[in-house]
């Protein structure tokens, strides 16, 4: 990405990569002396996912997790033809990082747990891989959109919370990622 991109015709000056996910990159930028994440949607093929249209979905996912109460970034702006969101930046040490320097998460278990419960009643999961959580002042946000219908198997319990300490599965990803 440039150093600059344009949002709805308003300019932002990127600053650095945040962040690759599944449907785009997080970017930190700035904008009249504050800071925000720029994402752009990419189309880049995912071997464990399928997507319809990903900037729709990051909309309507973001309704539906306002909707279940999650802790989220406030989206500020999307740019439909050039698929790009301006959204909050929450600044703050993830919890994969964390994990990763060897630093324990077991203190926002709950707050996980929470945010999964209001998820389920809502009849959603969300991803609850460790990069999409943020602690800020001791709380802990969601900052991914990314939403689907509810199902045992890729709730918390189930699947998100090998990843939330040095498990097998933590480590592997790390080896194969690295």
């Amino acid at each position: 990405m440039d150093e600059r991109a344009s949002v709805n015709g308003k300019e932002y000056t990127i600053i650095k990569l945040l962040g690759k996910g599944k449907g785009g990159y997080s970017y930190l930028a700035e904008a009249e002396g504050r800071y925000y994440v720029l994402k752009q949607i990419h189309h880049e093929p995912c071997a464990y996912y399928t997507f319809g249209n990903k900037i729709e979905a990051e909309r309507n996912d973001y309704q539906r997790l306002l909707k279940a109460g999650i802790r989220i970034p406030e989206m500020y702006d999307i740019d439909i033809e050039k698929e790009r969101i301006i959204k909050e930046y929450i600044e703050g040490e993830t919890i994969f990082d964390m994990v990763k320097n060897d630093i324990s998460a077991d203190v926002y278990i709950h707050q996980v747990r929470e945010m999964a419960e209001q998820a389920k009643k809502a009849g959603l999961n969300i991803d609850y891989f460790p990069t999409n959580f943020v602690v800020r002042n001791g709380r802990l946000y969601y900052i991914d959109y990314e939403c689907n219908d509810y199902s045992e198997e890729w709730n918390f319990e189930n699947w998100g919370i090998k990843y939330w300490s040095k498990t097998d599965e933590f480590i592997k990803y790390l080896k194969d990622n690295s």
